[in-house]
């Protein structure tokens, strides 16, 4: 009974096995993004969690200067805002939409060639909303911003991976 029962562990441990192969999982390893050196300009904490990314999550070197870079990311826009979804029967605001919306631009500073033309970036939360629980309502607010700043970063990190060179129109 007892090698019954441990081979019936066996076999569905083996069966767990292939079905984790076969469903295609596996880690995300290096972004390999099509410059070897980036510029991103700024100290915001958008700008800062983005070059933390890049200089972990590729092989492309972080310069300090335009002038190194094969090419700049420039942001266009960096906006949050807040927008009143419902309200109760009361009269008072019940739900609200955060959004966060950035614009981005990558272009070589030598040649003026653009890898990815301007293109925006839009993330949105819902968040109830609760007179009774102000602070604790803006700690939600800001966690949520800052989860909204972390997808964010994803979302330009694998625009850049797709980035070409866009060829300039000559006539």
């Amino acid at each position: 009974m007892w090698s019954f029962e441990r081979s019936s562990r066996a076999a569905f441990a083996g069966v767990m096995a292939a079905l984790l192969s076969a469903c295609g999982f596996h880690l995300r390893g290096q972004a390999q993004l099509p410059f070897e050196t980036l510029y991103i300009p700024g100290s915001s904490p958008l700008a800062v969690e983005l070059k933390r990314n890049v200089a972990v999550a590729s092989r492309t070197r972080l310069v300090d200067s335009v002038g190194d870079a094969q090419a700049v990311l420039g942001f266009t826009t960096e906006l949050r805002d807040k927008v009143i979804l419902s309200f109760n029967t009361a009269g008072r605001v019940s739900e609200y939409q955060l959004r966060y919306r950035v614009g981005i631009r990558v272009t070589n500073p030598k040649g003026g060639q653009v890898y990815l033309p301007t293109s925006e970036i839009l993330v949105t939360r819902d968040m109830a909303y609760s007179d009774a629980q102000v602070l604790a309502k803006e700690t939600e607010e800001a966690l949520l911003y800052r989860d909204m700043q972390s997808d964010m970063v994803q979302q330009i990190l694998r625009r850049l991976v797709a980035a070409k060179p866009v060829p300039t129109q000559t006539e």
